[in-house]
């Protein structure tokens, strides 16, 4: 069992590139809907922005990228539908909360003019039934056909796609029609959750599905864990005592996207066993103390607990705009049975989760 030791770090702040970003946005809005109501200079299928013009796309881009050099951006709506943004970082865990943060600075009201602004992906199942053109070939996508394999274990559905065309075509292709498929089927955070391993085949793989059925098997392994699960393990420290291990799962970064700050409570227990484990009272002072952090909300998650050598570490992602660390350094400065240690630091793509991960 490793036992974290990480620095304080001081709370990163909304980077100003996303103010700049909607002050600029409030200006060039109506040239931004021109453009688009003008149609393009030269039209492009594979353009995110199709229907602005080359200037505006080139704006645009710049804006966005000033706030994360690999952020993409979509606008979408259809005749019939209200126009909307998208900045997404592509499925990236490390930029799911800039995003979001970028999504909570938008106008709103009537300041928004009408438009919706995403920090992912949305499902759009209408697009399930439209041609998908990419480089010189254009498929239909009423021809794909997805295998899906439920993996109860792990929470994940895992994919097999199949499009006739992906014969003629090469893999990146192949996997750009795959991810698109699941993007408009589920939208991106729901693919980041429950979607495992995917994988390309040339024929059709047996009891395939049109992709309009991924959303129903999605549902059906996703519902065993409408409430919080946690996983128990046991191992060793590195005294070689043994070590007890609790982990919540699925615990999904999409849910918790401003909390960006891995945080590292080590609080030490004055009553154990002759194995250096807690007993009472020890043990019902824990169980408080761990009630206590599972009631901050969103600010922060509580994710894994490790306990041995008379130290338990509660691991949490936090919010570092929130102002609960300051809550969380008084929690532990009341510890009563030693003195308990904050630390934290950035992890905005929760690295440090993998090694407790099914």
């Amino acid at each position: 069992m490793g036992i974290f030791r990480r620095p304080r770090e001081a709370s990163p702040v909304t980077p100003p590139a996303i103010s700049e970003f909607w002050e600029w946005w409030a200006q060039a809005r109506p040239t931004i809907e021109a453009s688009l109501a003008a149609g393009p200079d030269q039209p492009e299928p594979e353009t995110p922005g199709e229907g602005l013009s080359a200037e505006a796309i080139e704006e645009l881009s710049r804006r966005v990228h000033r706030i994360h050099s690999a952020l993409q951006w979509e606008i979408g709506g259809a005749e019939d539908r209200a126009p909307s943004l998208t900045v997404t970082g592509g499925g990236a865990p490390e930029l799911r909360g800039l995003t979001e943060r970028w999504a909570r600075s938008a106008p709103s009201g009537a300041a928004a003019g009408g438009w919706s602004f995403h920090p992912a992906r949305q499902p759009d199942p209408e697009m399930l039934a439209q041609d998908l053109a990419l480089g010189d070939h254009e498929f239909d996508l009423e021809y794909v056909r997805l295998g899906m394999r439920a993996d109860t274990d792990r929470a994940r559905v895992h994919i097999t796609a199949y499009h006739p065309d992906f014969l003629f075509v090469s893999e990146e292709q192949q996997l750009q029609v795959a991810l698109n498929v699941l993007h408009w089927a589920l939208g991106e955070d729901d693919v980041a959750r429950w979607i495992g391993e995917v994988t390309i085949a040339t024929e059709a793989p047996i009891d395939a599905l049109p992709p309009s059925m991924l959303a129903a098997v999605v549902e059906q392994v996703a519902e065993p864990f409408a409430e919080p699960a946690w996983l128990t393990g046991e191992g060793r420290t590195p005294r070689g005592h043994p070590a007890r291990l609790g982990a919540r799962f699925p615990l999904h970064r999409q849910d918790y996207p401003l909390c960006d700050l891995h945080v590292a409570i080590s609080v030490p227990y004055a009553n154990s066993n002759p194995d250096r484990l807690p007993v009472e009272p020890s043990s019902g002072a824990l169980r408080a103390f761990e009630k206590k952090l599972a009631k901050l909300g969103d600010r922060a998650v509580l994710a894994v607990h490790e306990t041995g050598d008379g130290l338990r570490v509660f691991h949490l992602y936090a919010d570092p705009d929130s102002g609960v660390i300051s809550e969380l350094d008084q929690l532990a400065a009341a510890w009563p049975e030693g003195k308990a240690k904050v630390a934290s630091t950035s992890d905005p793509g929760w690295r440090a989760l993998a090694p407790y991960q099914p």
